[in-house]
């Protein structure tokens, strides 16, 4: 890590701000790599007592003639029943997906479904707009495509009365919308942006859930930075999301899941997060935050984590904005009570869901990295000690603690003098017999800093290790001679 740059030693301040630069390029890269890792998914949506009432039967592939003659039935049934029924067997047969590749072939079957979906029978509405959701649902591109003549359809019945309608053609939309580029070419010049802004005013959860995934669908798309998300935040959405997320009794975990993990996908495109802080984004997830870290210690409720992942990373992102700085201090809380709550988390992660100790520890890097004040409150409640307890969890876990000691570190010799001996001390010496070279070059870092601002660290740290950490790593080694060097500088002046 240091190869090359023995003869670049320079003053006290070049030497914190190289150091520092060097971090702020590995942290963008970081984020870069989350703004690349999205959840698109699909979902199938299926009455649970008609499931049930139908388990018996097994889902038989069907051939053209059957397709046909199911079709045939569907729209010159004698009974309404009649029609139904085949619609149902339909339906059921297009669970399949060589069923699906068969029905897409044959001429007119789609234009027959999309008959039957706008006829003035809501049971035949009904049955149709469940066999495009089994179509939507496929793995293959092909089927997507072949839905398109009916989503415009889909896209008006968003504006009806059924609760239970409106949520399954949200479902299908949003199924669509992830697989096929000709479909969001057709449906936003048609207004899917503002149908959705209406849709989320409606009282019934189960329509805002649908909503919420039909959206972050639309939110993933390739083209979202540039042609979505600026409609998005023209509407009325963002305030809308923003209130959904509000704590309090009203929240609903699973409605506000899906509008946390939409409201990630826009902070993600950068395309105007100032426009969020200014509606209260900050102070939103802020207060959410301390309401999550009150619920982890009041119940064992397994789905906690679902909104905790968003909710950290939507702060994480927002923290790196330059507007972040300009609202009164992050979220326009009081510093220990963040970090309390972040540390509330951080433990209940480590039980339940080791895997999002990282974000936890992200957002810790961000709250610190310019904030002294945030620096000062993990000093003042004792943090440090559970902060380096971390770090025997894994090389990833060691790096990011490692990367929030040198947060504090820069901030001077005062904040060093916290951390210096204590337990860091045969910490950094455990770290630097570790094989991972990150988290070893982190811990230089570290001890770089602590050599710069406390005068007596690199002797007692000479001492403790016998230099026997040191010569495990020829990278480390080379700190030998930064060590004599910086302690030159400081006898001369």
């Amino acid at each position: 890590m240091w190869r090359g740059r023995r003869g670049l030693l320079r003053p006290l301040g070049c030497g914190v701000e190289e150091l520092r630069c060097r971090r702020r390029e590995r942290e963008a890269a970081l984020r870069k790599a989350r703004r690349e890792q999205q959840l698109v998914s699909k979902r199938l949506l299926r009455d649970e007592a008609t499931e049930e009432a139908e388990g018996g039967r097994v889902v038989v592939i069907l051939g053209e003639a059957q397709i046909q003659e199911f079709l045939w039935l569907a729209q010159r049934g004698i009974e309404e029943k009649e029609r139904e029924r085949a619609l149902v067997s339909l339906r059921r047969g297009l669970q399949h997906p060589e069923t699906q590749q068969t029905f897409i072939r044959l001429e007119g079957s789609i234009r027959t479904l999309v008959g039957l979906l706008t006829s003035n029978h809501a049971l035949l509405q009904l049955e149709a707009a469940r066999c495009l959701h089994e179509l939507s649902h496929s793995e293959q591109s092909a089927v997507a495509e072949a839905c398109l003549p009916a989503t415009s359809y889909l896209l008006t019945y968003l504006s009806g009365h059924s609760s239970d309608f409106i949520e399954l053609c949200l479902y299908t939309l949003g199924n669509l919308i992830v697989e096929s580029e000709a479909v969001r070419r057709q449906l936003l010049p048609q207004g899917i942006v503002p149908a959705l802004a209406a849709c989320i005013q409606s009282p019934h959860l189960t329509v805002l859930e649908a909503l919420g995934y039909a959206l972050s669908q639309l939110l993933q798309a390739r083209e979202a930075p540039e042609k979505i998300i600026p409609l998005v935040l023209g509407s009325t959405l963002p305030q809308h999301i923003l209130q959904l997320l509000q704590p309090g009794p009203k929240l609903n975990l699973g409605v506000a899941v899906e509008f946390a993990w939409c409201l990630h996908y826009i902070i993600c495109s950068q395309v105007n997060n100032a426009l969020l802080i200014t509606q209260g984004a900050l102070t939103t997830l802020g207060l959410l935050l301390l309401d999550l870290a009150a619920a982890v210690q009041r119940t064992e409720d397994a789905g906690l984590e679902l909104l905790v992942c968003p909710v950290v990373r939507c702060l994480s992102n927002l923290l790196t904005e330059a507007a972040a700085e300009t609202v009164g201090g992050p979220m326009h809380l009081q510093d220990e009570r963040v970090l309390a709550a972040l540390f509330i988390l951080l433990q209940f992660f480590l039980h339940k869901q080791p895997s999002l100790l990282p974000e936890g520890l992200w957002l810790l890097n961000n709250l610190t990295a310019n904030s002294p004040s945030f620096c000062t409150s993990l000093i003042s409640l004792d943090l440090i000690e559970p902060l380096l307890h971390l770090l025997s969890v894994s090389n990833v876990v060691s790096v990011l603690v490692l990367t929030v000691l040198c947060n504090v570190a820069e901030k001077g010799p005062a904040y060093c003098q916290h951390l210096w001996p204590g337990l860091l001390l045969p910490t950094l010496l455990d770290t630097l017999a570790l094989s991972d070279t990150e988290v070893v070059g982190q811990s230089v870092e570290l001890l770089q800093l602590l050599f710069l601002y406390q005068p007596g660290a690199a002797q007692a740290f000479l001492q403790q290790s016998g230099l026997q950490a040191l010569q495990r790593h020829e990278e480390v080694a080379q700190l030998q001679d930064r060590v004599h060097a910086l302690q030159q500088t400081a006898l001369h002046g």
